[in-house]
């Protein structure tokens, strides 16, 4: 007989329904009960995770040795390519208006420098003759400063003659450090000064002060042996046999103050950190165009545009304020440009405008490195960005805060990458070098560029990806 509408049909033990299998309706099943690792039922999810950890382990093993070996490698040939930081030895000695005597310091200072040539561990000590730079010793200051050679040893034009003058006539004005001059850039690389070459050109003047200086000295008291006089000179002025000979230094420009060190060093860096993790921080932010209710989304193109220009915008506000840190620890950036043949610290390469030019620097560093980061992060997703960061940071800063003159041929690329460029042009503003800033700007643009180009097939890559329902 059929039911009537109105007959109570519900399941009458204890008020709950069955499902059809057989658990009860509007209750999750029953969890299992947790089992042993080397249970017979783990065999199969055992495997996978010993599969999956060796091969995770390979990824890292490789990923050590591929990514830091960038940063060993960079160092591991320097004492054999130290001949690559080129020392120019020039000799103005008996040059007019004084050719009436015969040179001999010059020549004896040029032989002790060429006896300092060794296969490796060495500068590049190279001898060059007067006529090369017109006869003009700031001619070799100006060559030095435009980056021919990391430092210079001349030998001034009157160096015999005020020897021989104070020893004849008792000058006791005479000056040993007037003989000869060392002359170097620190700014342009303070590491490979402090590290190898300062340390050398020290030896080299005890060296020649000590053999030059004491021919000079036995020369000049054997003359006295016979001749009073000149023993009455000695009295008057002793510093003609001791020392006999020096060396002016002019560090043309100095490295100073030495909070400029994180401008153009490791603080760099951090224009690669905030970049790369700017990305994770304005994503969702941006997503909320097309997954946030209550709105229809936006056109995928539109969404492209709006975060690229989102991107260059904070990029810009980012640089700015990365910028304001050097200046509120007083790194100068107003003193304007200076002689390059005379020392001066502090110097700027653009006068007041230093700082804009810094700035602007720092702005299209960071969407050089930034916009490389975002296009990567795109396209290889999570956890696989931590290894493009490790990468990043690791080739840039081997490139950049190690000289490549000193490493292996191998680095040679290093020339075009991001930070190196910033670290060349960030040392020309600070420091008043000589200025490549057009090319350094030139490589950053075009680093923009590309990945300005890739921006929106990576984009189109990623939401492939999520549509696949494969991790970002």
């Amino acid at each position: 007989m059929a039911r009537n509408s109105g007959e109570d049909t519900s399941d009458h033990s204890g008020g709950q329904s069955t499902q059809p299998d057989g658990g009860e309706k509007g209750k999750k099943p029953e969890e299992q009960p947790p089992t042993g690792f080397w249970s017979r039922e783990l065999r199969e999810c055992r495997l996978w995770v010993f599969k999956h950890w060796a091969i995770t382990t390979l990824i890292l093993v490789v990923a050590i040795l591929a990514i830091l070996s960038l940063y060993w490698g960079v160092l591991y040939h320097i004492e054999s390519n130290l001949s690559a930081l080129v020392v120019y030895v020039v000799d103005f000695d008996g040059l007019p208006p004084y050719d009436n005597v015969t040179p001999t310091i010059g020549p004896q200072i040029v032989a002790a420098a060429e006896s300092l040539i060794a296969p490796s561990g060495a500068l590049g000590w190279g001898s060059l003759p007067a006529s090369r730079f017109n006869n003009d010793p700031i001619a070799v200051r100006q060559a030095i400063y435009d980056q021919k050679a990391w430092a210079a040893i001349i030998i001034n034009p009157n160096a015999t003659s005020l020897y021989q003058n104070a020893v004849s006539n008792g000058d006791t004005s005479y000056d040993p450090m007037g003989i000869a001059q060392v002359v170097y850039v620190e700014a342009r690389d303070e590491m490979n000064y402090r590290n190898y070459i300062i340390p050398q050109l020290d030896q080299f003047q005890t060296m020649a002060t000590a053999q030059v200086g004491g021919r000079l000295a036995a020369d000049t008291l054997q003359r006295a042996s016979q001749d009073p006089a000149i023993l009455a000179n000695i009295a008057a002025a002793p510093q003609i046999v001791a020392p006999g000979i020096g060396f002016s230094i002019f560090n043309l420009r100095p490295f100073s103050p030495a909070v400029a060190t994180p401008a153009v060093t490791i603080g760099l860096l951090y224009l690669i950190i905030f970049s790369f993790f700017s990305f994770s921080f304005y994503l969702p932010v941006h997503m909320k165009f097309i997954k946030s209710p209550g709105h229809p989304p936006l056109h995928y193109y539109q969404l492209v545009i709006w975060r690229y220009c989102a991107t260059i915008t904070s990029y810009f506000f980012l640089s700015l304020f990365y910028s304001f840190v050097s200046l509120a620890f007083q790194i100068p950036f107003s003193t304007g440009a200076r002689s390059p043949v005379e020392v001066h610290n502090p110097a700027t390469a653009y006068g007041k405008g230093s700082f804009v030019v810094y700035w602007m620097l720092n702005w299209v560093g960071m969407g050089a490195l930034g916009l490389a980061c975002e296009n990567v992060a795109m396209v290889i997703g999570q956890p696989w960005t931590a290894f493009w960061l490790i990468f990043w940071v690791i080739s840039n800063v081997s490139t950049s805060f190690y000289s490549i003159d000193l490493a292996p041929r191998f680095y040679y690329w290093g020339y075009a990458w991001p930070v190196h460029n910033l670290v060349e042009a960030s040392r020309t503003i600070l420091f008043d070098l000589h200025s490549r800033i057009g090319l350094n700007f030139g490589v950053l643009f075009a680093w923009t560029a590309l990945n300005t180009a890739l921006f929106p097939l990576c984009c189109w890559f990623m939401r492939w990806k999520m549509n696949k329902g494969i991790d970002p």
